[in-house]
């Protein structure tokens, strides 16, 4: 079973100080290969529930663990930043004085070399850089930046600087890649452009299960829009301080938590959206997720493994014959 996972998140539970609790008893696991829309009130704890996973806010309980298709330990517990976590703001960061691809050659430069190899072991260096460079330039034009490679970020657009973060994060194959609201400030044309290509990140991830090859992106993306969660994820998990702490004998809410997971349909990258597969889903959500009045038991629709084991989930959800999860 952990073979098949990237991250798994076992009763997390954060807060600040004695009275401000953030997260109450986080359970999930994500499947290696998966998009999943992590969505939720603002204030419910998602950017906090973030920084658990990439490693800049361990949780005060429970545990992040990132599990390695390759990578020795096979399994770690999540206590500090790590490059087998990627991550993306809405305010990308780049070097203004690099190009798009010295920008994204940068992270394996410094990985995996120091100043004073760069200067003393002047051949070996020279030799990497190329491998950096021309890796860089791969990933860009995989991510549609073939003709911006050169250039520099004042002369990119909104749209074509997110792809170089995006290429940034993606460039130190990590295991999983987190979006944190990335699309937020683009324009819609700009915004439905990135979400297409998310999806032919995943076409790539379903390509290589089929092949019975591990798939290179697991996406954990946070987004504030229902449409674009059920769009691009295969998966949407809700997050809510909305559930029926009360009848837990709770003295006062005791943090936002899981009220919602369940599979989405999943769509090819030049597939027209269709909207009718939206309506029931996104007004279920809303009404679980989103609505103050809602005091629902959580686990009432937590049921994504459920859907899985009954072959309801499509793209990398599909089980082959024989396996068992």
């Amino acid at each position: 079973m952990h073979s098949q996972l990237a991250l798994e998140c076992k009763e997390v539970s954060h807060w600040f100080g004695t009275a401000i609790h953030v997260l109450h008893d986080i359970n999930f696991s994500i499947i290696r290969g998966e998009v999943v829309g992590l969505v939720g009130p603002s204030g419910c704890g998602k950017s906090t529930l973030l920084r658990a996973i990439v490693g800049t806010h361990p949780p005060q309980k429970g545990r992040v663990i990132v599990f390695s298709g390759t990578r020795q330990p096979p399994e770690i517990i999540v206590e500090r930043p790590g490059r087998d976590r990627g991550i993306v703001y809405q305010k990308y960061s780049l070097f203004p004085f690099l190009t798009a691809q010295e920008n994204v050659a940068l992270g394996p430069m410094l990985d995996q070399t120091c100043l004073p190899f760069r200067i003393f072991g002047f051949l070996k260096w020279r030799k990497m850089r190329k491998e950096h460079l021309e890796k860089a330039a791969a990933i860009l034009e995989k991510l549609g930046l073939c003709n911006a490679i050169k250039r520099y970020p004042h002369e990119l657009s909104g749209g074509m600087c997110q792809r170089v973060a995006i290429a940034q994060a993606l460039v130190m194959q990590p295991e999983i890649l987190l979006l944190d609201e990335p699309f937020g400030a683009l324009d819609e044309a700009t915004r439905e452009e990135l979400q297409r290509m998310i999806l032919t990140l995943y076409l790539e991830n379903c390509i290589a299960k089929k092949n019975k090859q591990k798939p290179p992106y697991t996406i954990l993306l946070v987004t504030h829009e229902l449409t674009e969660a059920i769009y691009v994820a295969d998966r949407v998990i809700g997050l809510s301080q909305y559930w029926n702490w009360k009848g837990k004998n709770f003295p006062s809410c005791p943090g936002a938590t899981i009220v919602y997971d369940k599979v989405a349909p999943v769509f090819a990258p030049d597939e027209p959206k269709r909207y009718e597969d939206f309506t029931s889903q996104r007004e279920e959500i809303r009404k679980v997720v989103f609505d103050p009045q809602s005091c629902l038991e959580r686990e009432q629709f937590v049921t994504f493994w459920n859907q899985v084991r009954a072959g309801e989930g499509e793209g990398v959800l599909e089980l082959e014959e024989g396996s068992k999860i």
